[in-house]
């Protein structure tokens, strides 16, 4: 787990460097979250870098207790595909 601290205002910065930040889930000077240390936190954090304060917490990435935790995700029963129906000719003594 990752402690990320956004310690400078994005004030003057570019687009990108605001909605990296704000990807992160920081939006104000101070404002800290924790998030997987993972190699896609990595990089945002290493293209802004120079705004954040970042430090490693030992542990498990477990959710902390009354934290929402996503229930499994059961699978839709499979719906057999519509088949359209044939064009049938009438003949002349069906008319």
């Amino acid at each position: 787990m990752l402690r990320i601290k956004l310690v400078k205002s994005t004030v003057g910065h570019n687009v990108r460097n605001r909605r990296t930040i704000q990807a992160l889930g920081l939006r104000k000077t101070n404002s800290v979250v924790e998030l997987p240390d993972n190699p896609s936190v990595r990089g945002m954090i290493h293209h802004v870098k120079e705004l954040l304060f970042v430090e490693e917490i030992p542990g498990d990435p477990t959710p902390k207790k009354g934290a929402p935790v996503a229930a499994p995700v059961e699978e839709a029963p499979v719906k057999p595909k519509r088949v359209a129906k044939a064009k049938v000719e009438k003949t002349e003594e069906e008319n």
